[in-house]
């Protein structure tokens, strides 16, 4: 049955940033889809993982600050999971951060701050998790890009710089990593009602100019990547490499 290809038993998923939001939704979904879950979160991801739990699964809490986690401390929480959980499958790059502020006036901090966790924790996790799939002969990797992954933004040039990055390197790896059997893809979510949203949702003119582009009518919500979370997870994405999925209601063919 082709459902069964979408089945995640036995499967042990690592998340970042799984407190709210798109994290959350993610492990929710996975956890439906039969799998077990390691949640990495700067503070414990109680609620997520009393989601998960409700479902029969496994959970491992992993406390970690992906703003000043060296790779040998990613590599570590990698081995963690293995240890805890027996294994490891899937890895969700979702942690993300956002600086808002015009060009000029964006300073080094914020730069440096938004790279460290968009883009330097993707590379190093990603890296650690392909280190134990080469090994045991295949796993997944699901990154989180963005609308900003195709498109400049504006007041965003660290975020739009990361996602585009997280693009790229979604690509860099899928070439090295497909003949091992290790799919690396990702997810661009569009205009997504989260706490990293709020302040666009707070600008009425703003938000009436994004809604008037989005065909679907809509702003997304995380129930939206569910699907697509699970899809790119399981057996039934084994013959997809490098792909930048667009979730966005139409934004991008607007």
């Amino acid at each position: 049955m082709i459902l069964d290809s979408f089945r995640l038993d036995g499967k042990v998923a690592l998340i970042t940033g799984t407190s709210r939001g798109l994290g959350q939704g993610a492990a929710v979904a996975l956890a439906e889809a039969g799998a077990d879950l390691a949640l990495l979160d700067r503070s414990p991801a109680q609620e997520t993982a009393d989601k998960v739990q409700a479902l029969g699964r496994r959970t491992h809490m992993i406390e970690q600050d992906l703003l000043t986690a060296t790779p040998q401390e990613l590599d570590e929480s990698i081995q963690s999971v293995v240890d805890a959980l027996g294994r490891i499958d899937i890895l969700v790059n979702n942690a993300g951060i956002i600086r808002r502020a015009p060009l000029l006036e964006h300073s080094a901090s914020d730069w440096e701050d938004v790279l460290a966790i968009n883009l330097d924790a993707v590379f190093h996790l990603s890296q650690a998790a392909a280190k134990r799939y080469v090994a045991q002969g295949g796993g997944k990797i699901i990154n989180i890009a963005s609308m900003l992954s195709f498109q400049g933004g504006i007041l965003v040039p660290g975020y739009t710089a990361s996602k585009h990055a997280v693009a790229g390197i979604t690509k860099a790896f899928a070439n090295e990593l497909a003949a091992h059997g290790v799919n690396v893809n990702a997810v661009a979510p569009g205009y997504i009602a989260t706490e990293n949203t709020a302040p666009i949702r707070a600008d009425e003119a703003r938000e009436t100019s994004i809604l008037a582009r989005i065909p679907a009518g809509r702003w997304g919500t995380p129930e939206d990547l569910q699907g697509p979370f699970v899809f790119l997870a399981s057996p039934a994405s084994d013959y997809l490499n490098g792909a930048i999925i667009p979730v966005d209601g139409g934004w991008l063919v607007r």
